[in-house]
């Protein structure tokens, strides 16, 4: 899903909003609680609270107003869920004393996803930070994070609604923070978005992709529309195909309970890559507010043909029904390749391949922009291969050119 809601952090740990969704009166000032919600599972650790220690480290959370907190069903201590995640954190001997305030700053609170006693328990902790830290004319803000299977949205979103609610006496706002993969189709994206929205407003929500944050995601639109260097050949008069593809050289290390669901396709094709898709394939937009760079990419959506079954390759990594948290029968695939095609006179006869795979020889996410064979070549240069212009979005972010030379 696209990000719907834009926001940036902004130091003093103020979110400052930054699109048009947002027309009510934002406190800039005022103890901020975050709250992680399955900060014991493998999103967490890896993604969100290092994301949370970059934001630290940059200096857009000060430890004097903000307080991290760890919600889920694990019984933890404080000390223990830090000593989970230590060793996800960068910690060069540049910032060993980053790290230590940084983790002080994180506080864990056990309970289940549909129980009142642990909600409760949760606003209460969050409750003790907000009235150590409030200033007269402050108020407190609370972000929180689903780093949630989608099936328990739903239900925490009720008892988040219900019983960790800033105290309307006090101000502030609270933010809904939910991740890919919203639903399993569109029906049960549907259904989501319904039971969601009866228990917030839309300013309140947030529904993002994470790979949209990523550093040379971000910058495709620059590139593109920016560079006069690019603008004449990026079309279908140039371009032979487009590759976009997302690798990995690991299995689901336990995680089979929940990749199992959803499969290669829903995990990653179908949020990471045609966002990154949209933004090779889009038009330019009229500005760079979020509705205007949404609208075309929805415009790219709507001129994709239809799939044909021979442009779909499906498989499944040997060893990955061994894993004792997947069935023995499953056919879910781990690898996915598909051509889209885009009926448009920027695209037409331009092949897009989207590929992805878990438990590969090697782990890497590129772009890779294929150019036709140059006409009237007098030298011969099939052998060497075409030009490319390719885009490493990770791990080592590069961009570079092939080019045949003698």
């Amino acid at each position: 899903m696209a990000a719907s809601n834009a926001g940036t952090m902004e130091k003093r740990g103020s979110l400052k909003t930054t699109d048009s969704f947002r027309t009510e009166n934002v406190p800039e000032t005022g103890p901020l609680a975050i709250i992680v919600l399955g900060a014991s599972g493998d999103l967490a650790k890896k993604k969100t609270f290092p994301a949370l220690f970059n934001l630290y480290r940059q200096g857009f959370l000060q430890s004097d107003e903000v307080a991290i907190f760890g919600y889920a069903r694990t019984k933890l201590s404080d000390d223990e869920l830090r000593d989970r995640i230590r060793g996800y954190l960068s910690h060069g001997k540049d910032n060993t004393e980053d790290l230590t305030k940084f983790l002080q700053l994180i506080k864990y609170v056990s309970g289940a996803y549909d129980a009142e006693e642990g909600f409760r328990a949760l606003d209460k902790a969050i409750a003790e930070h907000e009235a150590s830290k409030l200033s007269p004319g402050e108020s407190p803000r609370r972000l929180f994070y689903l780093a949630l299977p989608p099936s328990v949205y739903p239900s925490v979103c009720k008892m988040i609604k219900f019983y960790c609610t800033p105290k309307a006496d006090l101000g502030g706002w609270m933010r809904v923070v939910v991740e890919k993969p919203f639903g399993k189709d569109l029906a049960s994206a549907e259904e989501l978005s319904s039971q969601i929205g009866a228990l917030f407003d839309e300013p309140q929500i947030y529904r993002i992709d994470h790979y949209l944050g990523k550093e040379l995601v971000q910058n495709l639109l620059v590139l593109r529309f920016a560079n006069r260097f690019f603008l004449p050949l990026w079309n279908r008069d140039h371009i032979d195909n487009v590759q976009i593809v997302f690798r990995e050289d690991f299995g689901t290390e336990g995680r089979g309970g929940y990749f199992d669901q959803y499969g290669i396709i829903r995990d990653i094709i179908q949020n990471h890559l045609l966002q990154v898709f949209c933004l090779l394939a889009m038009e330019k937009p009229v500005s760079i507010k979020p509705e205007h760079i949404r609208d075309e990419k929805v415009k790219v959506l709507q001129s994709v043909l239809p799939i044909k079954d021979e442009d779909v390759v499906l498989g499944q990594y040997d060893g990955y029904t061994e894993d004792p948290t997947v069935p023995d029968n499953s056919n879910t695939p781990t690898f996915a390749s598909v051509i889209l095609r885009i009926h448009n006179e920027r695209w037409e006869g331009v092949p897009f391949i989207l590929k992805a795979g878990k438990a590969l020889n090697s782990r890497k996410a590129d772009v890779r922009i294929q150019f036709k064979e140059v006409p009237g070549d007098i030298f011969k240069c099939q052998k060497q291969g075409r030009n490319e212009f390719v885009i490493r979005l990770q791990p080592s972010e590069a961009m570079y050119m092939k080019l045949t030379v003698s």
